[in-house]
């Protein structure tokens, strides 16, 4: 499956933490712009790979602990 044919990612409702809705349309236009390019590197980095011979459940896997690896830089005062 290429990119092109890859289904759109549904949108979430983001939330602040305490809970209410993120509604400023700049804020959701920068969100879904940055999911799209993680989506898009993320899925060359499966095909590419998957190419080289990799097992698929793996590369999975390492994607999946790169994203619990990142660190927030703002944490609570």
């Amino acid at each position: 499956m290429t990119k092109s044919s890859v289904p759109p990612a549904p949108e979430p409702v983001w939330r602040s933490p305490d809970g209410q809705i993120v509604a400023c349309v700049e804020k959701l236009k920068v969100l879904r712009e940055n999911l799209e390019e993680i989506r898009g590197i993320s899925q060359d980095a499966l095909e590419d790979a998957i190419l080289m011979g990799c097992d698929e459940t793996q590369i999975r896997d390492v994607l999946k602990q790169l994203v619990d690896q990142l660190v927030n830089p703002y944490p609570k005062a």
